[in-house]
């Protein structure tokens, strides 16, 4: 490229060397930025070095200098602080509905929000659980199509997927297409969902996006509106256990004080905690009764009881008895 043209850029290759190569720990001298813009072809003086750096100030980039050692210009303000891009990478690490592929892009995107120095910190932190990423490359397109058949009003049709035993996704309802109203997105155990009303039932249901694929914006409009104008995501969310589905019950359970904090983690900051005596409180709410409830409650041990309705009770009963008679207990 002839350097009359490079010439042009160096406003541009310099605020790239302050994006890319300085922090606090690393500024860069005017010394090392005459160098940098060197390497690109672009001479410059000293004095138009400090002219450029007080342009970009007056861009809005907050540049400062470092003076001691080590000493130089650097770029103090970012729009993601570390801590912040950390919280990100964690994110999309623990996120199973992405591939290992797309994890591996998305991290490196990232890391291109801060230094070189401050990427390699977080390089060395970041470590993916092998197994539990999910092998559907349609996921972005999935996420991309509902968002659009949402935005503009339509419905969506797409082939459903489960496991089976030897590993595989198979389709699910024998290969028939699924019609569903998307109304929302839900990320929720590290996994991402569809909310919408399904066409063929009418009822709310909800789809892992890494099970579905081949998934197309249809022509009629969506269903649905007068149900999702004022539905509560936050008691849908809570009261349906790790995204699995059944009847929606009041229910009334009295726990151990010391499950405190997992009742307000699991139902919210909203639900009401009545003290039952020194060591106990009951408290109610909608659940989505369903084994995976009932695990849930399982886990608690003898430190968590269904006081009502009574077919809960009985349910919970049975599902326990059942589990006893894998071990061969009556």
């Amino acid at each position: 490229m002839p350097r009359s043209f490079n010439q042009k850029l160096k406003i541009l290759y310099l605020m790239k060397a302050f994006e890319e190569k300085t922090d606090r720990e690393h500024p860069i001298s005017v010394a090392e930025i005459i160098k940098y813009m060197d390497s690109y072809g672009i001479s410059v003086e000293r004095k138009a070095v400090y002219d450029d750096i007080e342009t970009l100030r007056v861009f809005g980039m907050k540049i400062e200098n470092l003076r001691g050692r080590p000493s130089g210009y650097f770029l103090a303000d970012r729009k993601f602080e570390l801590p912040e891009l950390k919280i990100l990478m964690d994110a999309v690490q623990s996120s199973r509905f992405l591939t290992q592929k797309q994890s591996r892009e998305l991290l490196r995107k990232l890391e291109s929000l801060t230094s070189a120095s401050e990427a390699r910190k977080l390089q060395y932190q970041t470590y993916t659980v092998p197994g539990v990423k999910s092998p559907n490359n349609e996921v972005y397109q999935n996420i991309q199509g509902i968002y659009d058949a949402i935005a503009e009003n339509h419905q969506i049709g797409f082939l459903y997927y489960e496991w089976d035993f030897s590993k595989n996704l198979k389709q699910k309802r024998g290969g028939e297409k699924y019609r569903v109203s998307p109304w929302k997105l839900i990320w929720k155990n590290e996994n991402y969902y569809l909310l919408g009303m399904d066409e063929k039932s009418e009822i709310v249901k909800h789809y892992r996006v890494d099970k579905i694929k081949h998934l197309n914006i249809e022509k009629a409009k969506r269903n649905g509106e007068s149900i999702f104008q004022n539905f509560d995501m936050e008691k849908f969310s809570a009261g349906t256990f790790g995204m699995f589905g059944g009847k929606e019950t009041p229910v009334r359970m009295e726990f151990e004080n010391r499950f405190v904090g997992v009742v307000l983690d699991r139902f919210g900051q909203d639900v009401m905690l009545i003290p039952r005596d020194e060591k106990h409180f009951s408290m109610q709410t909608h659940i989505s009764v369903s084994p995976k409830f009932f695990g849930w409650l399982a886990s608690l041990g003898t430190g968590a009881v269904i006081i009502s309705p009574e077919n809960v009770r009985r349910e919970y009963i049975s599902f326990m008895k059942n589990t006893l008679m894998n071990y061969g207990e009556e």
